[in-house]
């Protein structure tokens, strides 16, 4: 029977060896990082500097206020062109569209009836002042019979009536040719305005009717443009604010509109009308601004967005609004003081003017405001540092008055 080889001991040693000599150096590398932690620690405690963050000053500059709108334009005079005599129509004197002249012949209808009924109306009256003539010498003859006593009292007074019943008729009649008169030029139909034009409602050879709005014939309309009217509706807040910043020895109220697809206030013009109520279901009073229109730009229909002064410039401080700071019930913003210690600002603000915010209060002019890195400052503990001027937030440096503007109110 064989017996089981038993391990060699000289293979068992060199394993022994690696084991220990792994032991050894990892006590001695524990025993470094005890030794050598303490002094970084202490290193680390005695460099230790306060973080770096941005500050400005606020700037200090003129604002001028608006309220924004949105409204609507509309033309300053519109005129619906009806015929004040009935026929048929013969002549139509322009196109489509394009800009008339006040007096100037649109529609002809056809005169010729007018013409016959106007000379009628000649004809009678020269009747009529015959007839005066007649009793006229009659009278004069009666006053000189009467003096010998060979016509009586009753025939005069008869001779008198006649005079004054032809002086009535003479006078109805110069009526009636005034009348007939009017009629046969009321068959050449003008603009009453200057504007422009809609399109024909009514071709030649059609009859027309007279009649007032809604029961004659329309033929066209005309819109002048030149003034041109812009309404809006304005809530009873922007109101009161507007009228209570109002001088009362101001003038007009200056306003400026622009476009949908433009990005400047091109536009200008000056508040002309306030309504004399409020409307009670909306809240809202119409009010109305005169914009001048010499190229016939603007049409009624049109919508714009308008800002309107609602008073002088007034100084105000003005933050980057990247330094405003909210939580839940307030807006505040970070300050240094003298010490360099970081400090919590409850301010009330005003609109946004490209990027700068007004500050209504709360801050002080010489208050240093945290603009960049914030999220290193730490209400109580201490800062450094950096100067930076706030018109470079927004790249706003000269001194040209700002214009703040409010949310827009939207038209009816």
């Amino acid at each position: 029977m064989t017996r089981p080889r038993l391990p060699s001991r000289t293979g068992a040693k060199p394993t022994f060896l690696r084991v220990a000599l792994l032991a050894a150096g990892l006590t001695a590398a524990t025993a470094c990082a005890l030794f050598l932690l303490p002094g970084k620690k202490s290193l680390s405690a005695g460099t230790f500097e306060p973080p770096t963050v941005s500050v400005a000053l606020p700037m200090q500059r003129t604002v001028i206020e608006w309220d924004d709108y949105v409204g609507r334009f509309e033309a300053s005079r519109r005129v619906e062109v009806l015929p004040r005599v009935s026929g048929q129509i013969v002549g139509v004197h322009f196109k489509d569209g394009e800009i008339v002249q006040q007096g100037q012949l649109l529609f002809s209808i056809d005169p010729r009836p007018y013409q016959a009924a106007y000379a009628e109306a000649q004809a009678g009256l020269a009747s009529a002042t015959s007839e005066l003539t007649l009793a006229r010498a009659d009278l004069a003859r009666a006053h000189r019979l009467a003096g010998d006593s060979a016509i009586s009292k009753s025939d005069i007074d008869q001779l008198q009536a006649r005079v004054r019943t032809g002086t009535a008729n003479v006078a109805g009649a110069q009526a009636r040719v005034a009348l007939k008169s009017l009629e046969l030029e009321f068959t050449q139909v003008r603009s009453p305005i200057t504007g422009r034009v809609s399109d024909r409602r009514v071709d030649p050879g059609n009859l027309v009717m007279s009649g007032e709005a809604g029961s004659g014939t329309r033929l066209t309309t005309i819109n002048a443009l030149d003034p041109i009217y812009f309404t809006f509706d304005a809530s009873e807040a922007l109101y009161l604010k507007a009228m209570r910043a109002q001088e009362p020895s101001a003038a007009q109220t200056q306003v400026e509109i622009r476009l949908q697809d433009e990005p400047d206030y091109a536009w200008r013009g000056r508040l002309d009308f306030t309504d004399n109520g409020i409307d009670p279901r909306s809240g809202t009073i119409r009010m109305r601004a005169v914009i001048e229109n010499p190229r016939l730009f603007l049409t009624p229909g049109l919508f714009g967005n308008m800002r309107l002064a609602s008073g002088s410039g007034t100084p105000a401080l003005l933050i980057p609004d990247s330094a405003v700071q909210m939580d839940q019930t307030r807006k505040t913003v970070l300050t240094v003081s003298a010490e360099g210690t970081v400090l919590v600002r409850a301010i009330e603000l005003g609109p946004l003017i490209d990027g700068l915010r007004i500050v209504r209060g709360g801050l002080a002019a010489d208050d240093r405001v945290i603009v960049a890195g914030q999220q290193h400052a730490i209400p109580g503990a201490k800062v450094q540092t950096k100067s930076e001027p706030a018109a470079s937030q927004s790249g706003m440096g000269n001194s040209t008055p700002l214009i703040s503007g409010s949310k827009p109110a939207s038209a009816s």
